[in-house]
């Protein structure tokens, strides 16, 4: 099982939120990895000299680049749930059978993870 974060779990660790540490302690007891992908990153951090928990923590998350075909495979997850935020359509593409995803946008991604066909649990922050 992975721990998928979006940019509100990485928010999170960064104002460090009770709840998103507790979630990411008990995942990481459990033996799952965390991980996440570039454009959440991008969305999250705005000022490294001034998120030094966000900065302690990305060493520790597996943060995967997008390529031309996960773009592709994005464009067309969009489409077919007719929503429109590229960033969560590369985080679903993340997610496999098990994992759950922590996130501050429950809506899209369920839908999102219909669309593949994944059954993944979703968990809001």
């Amino acid at each position: 099982m992975n721990l998928v974060l979006d940019a509100g779990a990485l928010i999170g660790i960064d104002r460090d939120d009770r709840r998103v540490a507790a979630l990411i302690e008990l995942g990481r007891r459990a033996g799952a990895e965390l991980i996440s992908t570039t454009p959440v990153i991008a969305q999250a951090w705005r000022n490294g000299a001034r998120q030094a928990r966000l900065a302690r923590a990305l060493p520790m998350i597996d943060v995967r680049p997008v390529q031309l075909g996960d773009a592709k495979t994005a464009g067309e997850l969009l489409a077919a749930t007719d929503t429109s935020d590229v960033v969560d359509a590369l985080l679903a593409q993340l997610a496999q059978p098990g994992d759950q995803i922590l996130t501050s946008d429950p809506a899209d991604l369920a839908d999102l993870l219909a669309a593949r066909h994944i059954t993944a649990t979703i968990v809001t922050i």
